[in-house]
């Protein structure tokens, strides 16, 4: 995987992967930045989101069930001290769904973790990654 990253202004970058899309990237005003996009350590954290999020649409999919609203809301702590890791994420994932088990999105969420979630696998060398989730009945 190849990936370029171009200097525009202060903290400002733009990067691009494979998949040649365009990515700003910045940091809070406190560190220099203009505050006009993501910091590289928010887009790890939506790395996360969406590696695991993909893995278990796929999986409940897999299994027919009907997944008719999904979100992820994830929470880190940081280390104090440089390198400033994450050393704590939770991910509480909160789906609707008319059919979803308690039994198959524990499933989903585990086989995500522990087999299928490279992001995961990574930040789980450094933090301790907890989660847990919501079913929701359509009205």
């Amino acid at each position: 995987m190849d990936i370029i990253a171009k200097h525009l202004e202060q903290r400002t970058f733009l990067v691009k992967g494979e998949s040649n899309h365009w990515v700003p990237v910045d940091t809070r005003e406190q560190a220099g930045g203009s505050n006009a996009a993501s910091s590289p350590m928010e887009m790890v954290l939506m790395g996360l989101a969406s590696c695991t999020g993909l893995d278990v649409v796929v999986i409940l999919e897999k299994r027919r069930v009907t997944l008719q609203h999904f979100e992820l809301q994830v929470s880190a702590q940081r280390a104090e001290s440089h390198p400033k890791v994450f050393t704590d994420i939770h991910l509480r994932y909160i789906f609707t769904s008319p059919d979803l088990t308690e039994k198959d999105a524990e499933k989903a969420i585990k086989l995500s973790k522990d087999k299928y979630c490279s992001v995961s696998a990574m930040l789980g060398k450094t933090a301790n990654i907890t989660a847990d989730f919501e079913i929701r009945r359509p009205d």
